[in-house]
Parts: C-alpha cells; sequence; structure tokens
C-alpha cells in the first residue's frame, strides 16, 4: 500500500466519515459487533500465531521487546477474555452527567459522547491493537492504528479479523485503519492531522512519548513511560516486602508497570536486601546500588550487583535490571520518588498508619499502593476490560484508561423560545 502524504489523509477522511457509522450503532449493536471480532480472532487464530512467529523470528535475540512481542494460546485466550469484560460493560454514551432547568426556563443537560477518531501509536504490543479497537468501538469511537514496524505482521492478521467483522456488520471497515506497515516518517503526518484525528495517545518508551509531545498539533495524552518505585519503610513486614519486591520485578519486567527501584529504609535495609537477593538471583537480575546496598549485596556475595550512577534513577529498565536506594527517612525516600518519578505508579511498604496516610497524599502519580505490587496497574486489574493506555498527565484522564476515558461530553438545550435579550 503506498503512503504518499496524499494516501495517508485519504484514509483519515474516510476514517473520519466511518466513525459516524459506529458513533450511531446503539450499544446492543456495537456490543455483537465485538462478538463478532472475537469470533473471527478465534477462528483465525493459527494465522495471527503464524504472523507473530515471524514477527519474533526477525527480533534480536536478547531483546527485551520480545517479550512484548510474542503471543501464544493464553495470551489469546487473555486478549478475548479482556474483550468479554468490555463487552459486559455499561454504555459509556448518552450518559447524563448533569442537568437543570435555568430560571428562563432553558433545561440543560450534559450528556457523555464518543471522542471521535482515536490514534494510537504504540511499540511492540500486538494485544494493544485488540484493546484499543474493542474499547474504542464499544465507545463509539473510530481508531487509527500505528503500531511497531516489528510487530507489523501481526497487527497485519488481527485488523484483517476486525475489517472482515466490520464488513460482516455492514460497517465500513475504515473505521479501524491499520498504518502498521507505513514507514515511520508517516508518525508525522498523523500527528499534525488536526481535523482528521482528535486525539493522539502514545504508548511505549520515554522516547517515543518525548517526540510525540514535542511534534503533536493533534491533541494527546500522555501514556506509558514507568519509573516505578517501591519504598520499604523501616515499619514494613518482612515477608510482605519481599513478595511484593519480587513479583513487582520479576513477572514481567518489561512493561511500564514494572518496578524500576526499590527504595529502602536503612534502618531495614540489612534485614531485608539479602532476601530480596535470593529471589532475584533465580533470574539473574543486575541490581545498581548505592554506597550502602552495594556494600550489603558485596557482603552477601550477590553476584549481579554493579554501582549506581546518576542516570540510575531515571532509567525505566524493562529488563532484568533495577536501582537500589538506601534513606535515613521517609522525607528522603518521598524526595527521591518526587524527584526521579514519571508519575505512573509509586508503592510503600510499611504498617506505620501515620506514614502510610503521608506517603499516599504526597507521592504524585497516577496510581499510589499501600502494600501491594506495582504490576496492578492495569486496565484488566482494575476490571475495566482492558486499557487503551496509562495515563501519566493530569487533564482529562489519569491512570488506566477505560471507556468513560474514551468519551467527553456536549450541552443539549431544550428550549420554548427564549430568546437572548
Amino acid at each position: 500500500m503506498p503512503y504518499t502524504k496524499k494516501d495517508i489523509f485519504q484514509q483519515l477522511t474516510q476514517a473520519r466519515r466511518a466513525h459516524y457509522d459506529v458513533a450511531r450503532l446503539s450499544c446492543v449493536e456495537r456490543n455483537a459487533l465485538l462478538n463478532t471480532i472475537q469470533k473471527e480472532i478465534r477462528k483465525n487464530k493459527n494465522a495471527i500465531l503464524k504472523a507473530n512467529r515471524g514477527d519474533v523470528k526477525r527480533m534480536a535475540h536478547g531483546d527485551p521487546k520480545i517479550d512484548r512481542l510474542v503471543l501464544d494460546e493464553k495470551r489469546i485466550h487473555s486478549m478475548l477474555a479482556d474483550m468479554r469484560e468490555i463487552i459486559k460493560q455499561p454504555d459509556p454514551l448518552g450518559m447524563i452527567l448533569s442537568e437543570k432547568t435555568l430560571r428562563n426556563g432553558l433545561k440543560l443537560k450534559k450528556v457523555s459522547v464518543p471522542l471521535g477518531v482515536i490514534g494510537v501509536i504504540y511499540e511492540s504490543r500486538p494485544n494493544v491493537t485488540l484493546d484499543v479497537v474493542a474499547l474504542a468501538i464499544k465507545s463509539g469511537n473510530g481508531a487509527v492504528l500505528k503500531g511497531g514496524e516489528e510487530a507489523s505482521e501481526t497487527n497485519r492478521a488481527i485488523v484483517a479479523c476486525i475489517h472482515r467483522a466490520l464488513r460482516l456488520k455492514g460497517i465500513p471497515q475504515d473505521a479501524v485503519v491499520n498504518f502498521g506497515d507505513a514507514p515511520r516518517a508517516t508518525v508525522i503526518h498523523l500527528l499534525k492531522a488536526t481535523g482528521f484525528i482528535d486525539v493522539i495517545i502514545p504508548r511505549g518508551g520515554k522516547g517515543l512519548i518525548d517526540f510525540v509531545r514535542q511534534e503533536a498539533r493533534v491533541p494527546i495524552i500522555e501514556t506509558g513511560a514507568g519509573v516505578c518505585h517501591v519504598y520499604i519503610d523501616e515499619s514494613a513486614d518482612i515477608s510482605k516486602a519481599v513478595k511484593i519486591v519480587a513479583n513487582a520485578k520479576l513477572t514481567r519486567p518489561s512493561v511500564c508497570n514494572s518496578l524500576d527501584t526499590i527504595v529502602i529504609h536503612k534502618k531495614v535495609a540489612q534485614k531485608i536486601i539479602p532476601l530480596i537477593a535470593q529471589e532475584f538471583k533465580k533470574k539473574q537480575v543486575i541490581i545498581h546500588a548505592d554506597t550502602d546496598g552495594y556494600a550489603i549485596l558485596k557482603k552477601n556475595e550477590y553476584p549481579f550487583v554493579r554501582k549506581a550512577h546518576r542516570a540510575t534513577w531515571s532509567t525505566e529498565w524493562l529488563s532484568f535490571q533495577c536501582g537500589l536506594k538506601t534513606v535515613n527517612t521517609v522525607d528522603d525516600a518521598l524526595n527521591h520518588i518526587a524527584n526521579y518519578s514519571t508519575r505512573h505508579s509509586e508503592a510503600i511498604i510499611t504498617e506505620n498508619t501515620k506514614t502510610t496516610h503521608r506517603f499516599l497524599q504526597e507521592v504524585d502519580a497516577a496510581v499510589v499502593y499501600h502494600n501491594a505490587s506495582t504490576r496492578f496497574t492495569d486496565g484488566s486489574c482494575f476490571e475495566m476490560g482492558g486499557e487503551i493506555g496509562i495515563s501519566t498527565q493530569k487533564l482529562h484522564a489519569r491512570g488506566p484508561m477505560g471507556l468513560k476515558e474514551l468519551t467527553t461530553y456536549k450541552w443539549i438545550v431544550s428550549g420554548n423560545g427564549q430568546i437572548r435579550e
């Protein structure tokens, strides 16, 4: 398919028209369309897995993005389970958010409506393709997709299923546009497509998000990049601390809600660090430690320790690596997090009620945890049926973005001949 500027904007024009066909559907009809997409995915599962194997084969051995890219039976089952959860969710459209009657008799209603055409630029993860489309359709929106070239075959196979379902339901397939095969230069045109795309949502690393922020003329919602901390307080329960830190780092290190820096009070460092090291040793986690943490790990003969440097604290590792920072007080912990957090997910492990309250109140992040793993920052875990991204900004949406976050509102005013004097 050609991707000249003219071709791109022709497709965006068609997407603009087609999204009205989706917006006009009733909730029952939108759910039926999602069920048809599910059937097409199940029917063509083997073709999707074959395409995915081709994408994975092209990746460099050891690339941390492989974990995000690879699909198997279990992950496809999980993707379809998220779709079923989205289908179960209440209709986000037509909700009366507020209403009142003015003194002059005018009746005002504030009603939820679709955003319009949503553009999503993302890296590696083909499950995002299905999440985005399911959430967009359920909320009455069109979708413009620009996945990473590394997942192009997989995304093409998934979108082919979506297009078949749209045609079967009499909806133009242009309601979902896939630019996954397009060169990266296409992104610039999407970012400047005012009047065609209503909002752009980048999902990926800091480099992608910074680029989108700098170049976009279309409004954006920043998502994704997470430098996530777990602070282990002096009043922490040791078994909870070890279990939570191990989960936050070891389960899926390549995702944005995984642990990047352990912050630990010096009063419990000697007890807890060796226990964490035992868990981390199983996965050969490289720990970039400050002076005190380094000494403790060396004393316990941990083989994968490195000395931390300035860049350690601002690094989103996305691999089996993390930072280790020791602190003297809660204030030191809060200051460190404030300096290096990307406002994604932050956690405290403590049994002290006063310290818990202070941490939860003062830490500025989309999601703040007490005695729980940061890995729960996910639309599925929040029982939202997946998410279109984790917003790290404060306007419009924050945290996991589900159906309600893909709507805006309009005022409907009913009168009986009133005119303004």
